[in-house]
């Protein structure tokens, strides 16, 4: 089970760190990702990182203002994000998949489990 938190209201150029608290199986077990879907638009990558947090991979649209991260002892995983804008307005999800060691899952369909979702609102 995935919970997601730490979304909010900030104004553009601001800063949010989100949340990923894994329960069950140790987290260290998956890979990692964080996906967003904005209000009439398709799911979208952000960001990911492979189950021992050496390899990290970004969505083109976050490149240079988020940075991912994970905690295995604690079972959690983050998303600082700096410089935000309003088109980073949306749900962000986080997911986790089965995958080897060093690999950064990027698809929608190759995550298996999914969290609620945090609702993060960049006002301009």
């Amino acid at each position: 089970q995935l919970q997601a938190c730490g979304g909010g209201l900030v104004q553009a150029g601001g800063s949010l760190r989100l949340s990923c608290a894994a329960s069950g199986r140790t987290s260290s077990s998956y890979a990692m990702g964080w996906l967003r879907q904005a209000p009439g638009k398709e799911r979208e990558f952000v960001a990911a990182i492979s189950r021992n947090g050496g390899t990290t991979a970004y969505g083109d649209s976050v490149k240079g203002r988020f940075t991912i991260s994970r905690h295995n002892a604690k079972n959690t995983m983050y998303l600082q994000m700096n410089s935000l804008k309003p088109e980073d307005t949306a749900v962000y999800f986080c997911a986790a998949a089965v995958a080897t060691m060093f690999y950064t899952v990027r698809r929608n369909s190759d995550y298996d489990y999914w969290g609620q979702g945090t609702q993060v609102t960049v006002s301009s």
